[in-house]
């Protein structure tokens, strides 16, 4: 590896991407995240890698990458996009790249092509392998924009959930729930509002990103995907799309009305991702480590279960409490140049 004091962290995703640099103590500099919809083509991946670079203002480094943009529909399989992926990270980012491949360790761009099963998907690894170091057992869950990962850990992740998604989807340790991308009609087909049980619209009207920002829960930093409609992302707007998911206009009611609609609709993603927490445990009293954007709600959930809960912050060092909490919310990008350190 290049010998050099820092590490930048890479987690390409579908929508975003997100970067950590750390100093040769493990403590992270600077944590950003930009838009990165992937799924538009690869030179979206190109302008978000060349933004990120600017605003880390890049030093020598080494760069680490995780990656689950292969999944986008650009891309007819993994395998290739894993391998595109790879080719626009070395073009950009020279030939100090790591790729993260789990327990098939560290693989070079020159290897990437033959091990695209062991990069694919695997940023939860490498958040679940870093914390496996400082906790003797619990429940990792990170809940992000798009998805929730679920991973018991105990001194290392669980291998009974599986590797792939596929294996992750069918033990509950992979939930197509986050609060910012989820379309709403994704989270049931009832919901009560106003005392009566409405069928939800089974359409793009409104995404989690509208529950959140009405319950004012969703910082700006975060707030970064397009909404449903293209328009804007005030409250009015948002409640115009929350009305329509029950058939209504938004001023057909209160603004208090489509508040309470939003904690309804909190209140159903929470029963789901209850439902998933309650089966890892299986009678067992595991803390919930919590990460990502949504960590307040794991920390909600576990609340509500009466279980312990610890963020995963304990476990990140950060020059500042900005960073801290960016780190947080990319705990991917920070834990896969840790293990690197």
């Amino acid at each position: 590896m290049l010998k050099t004091k820092y590490r930048v962290g890479w987690d390409i995703g579908g929508a975003h991407l997100k970067a950590a640099l750390l100093d040769e103590y493990g403590v992270a500099l600077q944590v950003h995240q930009l838009a990165c919809p992937l799924w538009r083509g690869l030179h979206e991946l190109e302008r978000a890698i060349t933004e990120m670079c600017r605003l880390l203002q890049m030093p020598e480094a080494l760069s680490l990458v995780t990656m689950t943009g292969e999944l986008v529909d650009l891309f007819p399989n993994r395998q290739t996009g894993v391998c595109e992926i790879a080719k626009v990270v070395n073009k950009l980012l020279g030939q100090h790249v790591m790729f993260y491949g789990g327990a098939a360790g560290w693989i070079n761009f020159n290897n990437v092509a033959s091990q695209t099963h062991a990069i694919a998907s695997m940023n939860w690894h490498a958040s679940a392998q870093y914390v496996a170091h400082s906790i003797d057992k619990g429940l990792f869950v990170d809940i992000g924009s798009t998805t929730t990962d679920m991973i018991p850990v105990e001194k290392i992740p669980s291998a009974s959930i599986g590797q792939t998604d596929a294996q992750r989807m069918a033990n509950q340790a992979l939930i197509y729930t986050g609060i910012v991308r989820t379309p709403l009609m994704a989270l049931g087909q009832t919901i009560n509002f106003k005392a009566k049980s409405y069928y939800l619209a089974a359409e793009y009207f409104a995404t989690t990103a509208d529950v959140y920002r009405m319950l004012q829960l969703l910082p700006i930093d975060v707030d970064l995907a397009d909404t449903a409609d293209g328009k804007g992302k005030t409250l009015p707007e948002t409640a115009r799309r929350l009305a329509r998911m029950v058939g209504h206009d938004a001023e057909d009611c209160a603004m208090s009305d489509w508040v309470d609609l939003a904690e309804t609709f909190k209140q159903l993603q929470k029963n789901t991702l209850m439902q998933a927490i309650q089966a890892h445990m299986d009678n067992q009293r595991m803390p919930i480590i919590s990460a990502g954007v949504g960590a307040f709600l794991a920390k909600e959930i576990a609340d509500e279960l009466g279980l312990p809960s610890v963020n995963v912050a304990e476990y990140v060092q950060a020059k500042d409490s900005q960073t801290l909490e960016q780190a947080v919310n990319c705990f991917p990008a920070y834990a896969v140049a840790r293990l690197a350190i």
